[in-house]
């Protein structure tokens, strides 16, 4: 007899902005039986630019929004928000909590050359690098990790305006990324879930000695750990179901997602007021 808890309810998700669509279509097509909600507080973005108790504040609102729609688990798909938020939301949360840095920081951590520990950079906002938690972090999982931060200020606007290809694109990254040039870097974590937009760009001005971590793959896999314990799964052979929210200008945000998702339908977007 199965004696395994089921439960259809979708899982939430939330992001400043779109950022966060890289992160759904990892989970989403890890798990086609899981729904999801996602919500981008789109009339807020960017959160890498405000203050640590700001950023706590529009986490709490967001997760609360998701938390009334009846979602049995939350992502924080996003770095700022998982850096500066998590912890409170995790104090409050009635439901399992994931972020993003924790899973990135265990990926980059199985990284290294010998028996060396490797050389992590962490490219991100300004708020998440100016918190400290992934070098926290990754010193957790390994004390002997070299960690460099380098705060990108300009790379969630290139995603949010859509200048993905734009020539500028390419001088802008080499020029920003130069830092980390002379660091021997084994890893470079991507520090928020717009940059995998730029990843060819990154990964190319890099070189192929760096390797790139993406979060949305390991938090895929963080939510595989959660599912049949924390989280009931969804019922076997359960229809998936992706909704949508935003905090502003609903039309824009399914124009825009079709930059961050593939083969992923983006079609009723639903405007909420936090």
């Amino acid at each position: 007899m199965d004696n395994q808890r089921y439960d259809e309810r979708p899982i939430g998700l939330f992001d400043s902005g779109v950022g966060g669509l890289t992160v759904l279509e990892a989970v989403a097509r890890r798990f086609p039986e899981e729904s999801f909600l996602y919500l981008g507080d789109t009339a807020r973005v960017p959160y890498g630019t405000k203050s640590a108790r700001t950023v706590e504040r529009y986490t709490l609102q967001v997760a609360d929004c998701l938390l009334r729609r009846g979602v049995k688990g939350l992502v924080v798909a996003c770095n700022t928000a998982s850096a500066l938020g998590l912890a409170a939301l995790r104090a409050q949360s009635p439901v399992p909590v994931i972020g993003v840095i924790e899973p990135g920081c265990r990926a980059a951590a199985t990284l290294g050359g010998g028996n060396r520990a490797p050389r992590v950079g962490v490219i991100g906002t300004r708020s998440t690098v100016a918190s400290g938690a992934y070098p926290y972090h990754l010193a957790m999982l390994d004390s002997a990790i070299q960690v460099i931060s380098l705060a990108c200020p300009l790379f969630v606007p290139l995603v949010e305006e859509g200048w993905v290809d734009h020539p500028a694109v390419r001088m802008i990254v080499t020029d920003t990324l130069t830092p980390l040039f002379t660091q021997r870097l084994d890893a470079l974590i991507l520090g928020c879930t717009h940059y995998p937009v730029l990843k060819g760009v990154i990964a190319e001005t890099m070189g192929a000695g760096v390797t790139l971590i993406d979060s949305s793959a390991a938090v895929a896999e963080e939510l595989r750990r959660h599912l049949g314990g924390e989280i009931a799964p969804a019922p076997r052979g359960a229809t998936q179901r992706l909704a949508f929210l935003v905090t502003d200008v609903a039309d824009r945000f399914k124009e825009t997602a079709t930059r961050f998702i593939s083969g992923i339908a983006v079609d009723a977007v639903e405007m909420v007021d936090l």
